[in-house]
């Protein structure tokens, strides 16, 4: 280990400072490294702070895992929010007539809009549901997609998983 300790080892003192660990984990971009961001911060910064490796291990992993579960639960609100919007925007329509729905989040971010049509009633004895084909339109690209919703009681809402497959990632 000699005089330097085991950070002054064969990958060098850049390999274990604040500033390279951070910025090799800026570099992988995109909010599934939030949680690996922060994680290393606070990582880094209790095992200085508390001069043990282990706690700060134990610190960094805890706030990886707490910022992955936070950001998971944001991109679930905010899907469902988009979800309300196009089944409340279809509910009241009558069967062949065409709408469009927007949804507009409080940070502008993800903020999408399109039309919808009401192809298809099913009646049944446990709720009136609506077949829809809707668009979202985000920035340049739009997609297609089909549904059913169904009424809750006063509300419409989403009731088939399967454009979820793909659109609706943090549901599945």
């Amino acid at each position: 280990m000699g005089d330097g300790r085991a950070r002054r080892g064969a990958l060098g003192i850049a390999a274990v400072t604040p500033k390279a660990v951070l910025g090799a984990v800026l570099l992988l971009g995109g909010c599934n490294s939030v949680g690996t961001a922060a994680g290393a911060v606070a990582g880094l910064a209790s095992g200085a702070g508390t001069a043990n490796p282990v706690v700060g291990t134990a610190v960094g992993l805890g706030t990886k895992a707490a910022v992955d579960e936070l950001v998971i639960y944001i991109g679930r609100v905010r899907q469902n929010a988009e979800q309300d919007a196009i089944a409340e925007a279809a509910g009241s329509l009558p069967v062949g007539v065409a709408a469009t729905w927007e949804i507009r989040h409080t940070i502008p971010i993800g903020d999408e809009h399109g039309t919808l049509r009401v192809v298809r009633a099913i009646a049944n004895p446990l709720a009136l549901c609506h077949e829809i084909v809707f668009t979202v339109i985000a920035g340049k690209e739009r997609s297609h997609y089909v549904t059913t919703e169904c009424l809750d009681g006063t509300h419409w809402r989403w009731a088939l998983a399967e454009p979820a497959t793909m659109r609706w990632g943090f549901l599945q």
